[in-house]
């Protein structure tokens, strides 16, 4: 796994992750009081090295700490959020 830092990228409704020039992501869409976690995108090169799993443990934080619904319109996320019952109450 990556240190790398995860960004908001905002304009682009996604988090991101960069590792070694490629781009892992997790698309959102807001919607009032929440936040839709769509699409968990990792490139084959980066793939088997808990990417994913850290973009979404990111991703529900962010909305956790703004207080904020998480609808899992991602299979990924829903199976993350099912493996860790923690973040069942932000559903």
């Amino acid at each position: 796994m990556t240190n790398a830092p995860i960004a908001l990228n905002e304009a682009a409704r996604r988090f991101e992750l960069t590792v070694d020039g490629h781009v892992a992501y997790e698309e959102f869409e807001r919607f009032p009081g929440g936040i839709a976690y769509l699409h968990t995108v990792v490139p084959p090169a980066l793939e088997g090295r808990g990417i994913g799993s850290r973009l979404v443990k990111h991703a529900l934080d962010y909305a956790a700490a703004e207080g904020l619904k998480v609808r899992p319109d991602c299979s990924f996320v829903k199976t993350y959020i099912d493996r860790h019952p923690e973040y069942q109450g932000l559903l």
